[in-house]
């Protein structure tokens, strides 16, 4: 078995984002996270609660294995059950998150999704991020709108956390005096000049910065053969 490459370092580093979180519901977005939270379920986090998106709970492969009503699935958005992993357009130090517009909102340069649900995932449950391609366009000073609420903006909503960051460059948390963004772990074969090149903003860095995660034999296994045998995880991170 050839070693792992930097989309499943990828997969594994969102798929740590729902470690510890017991039984929730899990909403990824985006390829990478979806591999990484139907791995998460195989492994370490057999509570992880994964839905079809509509009104059924799912087993990894897909399959059903309970119904999830409307009502019951907004129970749980606002009450801090459900952990999403979003995209970003646009983020700042402090987690704020953009995906409406590009320049002023009163005459927007680029129109992108819209705000969308934005708001109330980032105040009522836990909101990670998963961003493909690390660059200054994306990792900003100052977003052109917030749409997901970050840690200077979030005073008194109970609910509200970001676990992590993860881009194709590395692992990114808030675990700072000021909560502003932090690199907590490196790809291998990325350097720290690299990310602070490719940040818009001042990133606190440790003096030690760790090493993303391998994924153990296993996992590797069930990357690649279980839950994405397509190799759709190359679609977003190339090797």
């Amino acid at each position: 078995m050839t070693g792992p490459t930097r989309a499943e370092y990828c997969v594994i580093a969102c798929a740590e984002a729902w470690r510890g979180d017991g039984e929730v519901l899990a909403s990824p977005m985006g390829l990478i996270p979806s591999v990484g939270a139907r791995l998460a379920r195989l492994t370490f986090a057999p509570d992880l609660l994964l839905t079809d998106g509509e009104a059924a709970l799912v087993r990894p492969d897909g399959t059903a294995e309970g119904w999830l009503p409307y009502r019951q699935h907004l129970a749980w958005v606002t009450g801090g059950r459900r952990h999403v992993m979003m995209g970003a357009s646009q983020i700042d130090r402090f987690g704020n998150q953009n995906i409406s517009c590009i320049g002023e909102w009163e005459r927007p340069r680029r129109q992108l999704l819209g705000v969308r649900g934005a708001p109330v995932n980032t105040l009522n449950n836990p909101t990670s991020y998963w961003i493909p391609r690390h660059s200054r366009r994306v990792f900003v000073e100052r977003v052109d709108m917030v749409c997901g609420v970050g840690y200077d903006r979030a005073a008194g909503a109970r609910h509200h956390r970001i676990p992590r960051v993860v881009s194709d460059l590395g692992v990114f948390d808030f675990a700072t005096l000021d909560r502003s963004m932090r690199l907590a772990s490196l790809h291998p074969g990325v350097t720290v000049a690299e990310v602070r090149e490719a940040t818009g903003f001042e990133l606190a860095v440790p003096d030690e910065v760790a090493t993303t995660r391998a994924p153990s034999a296993e996992e590797l296994r069930l990357i690649r053969e279980v839950v994405d045998p397509a190799g759709t995880r190359a679609r977003e991170v190339a090797s």
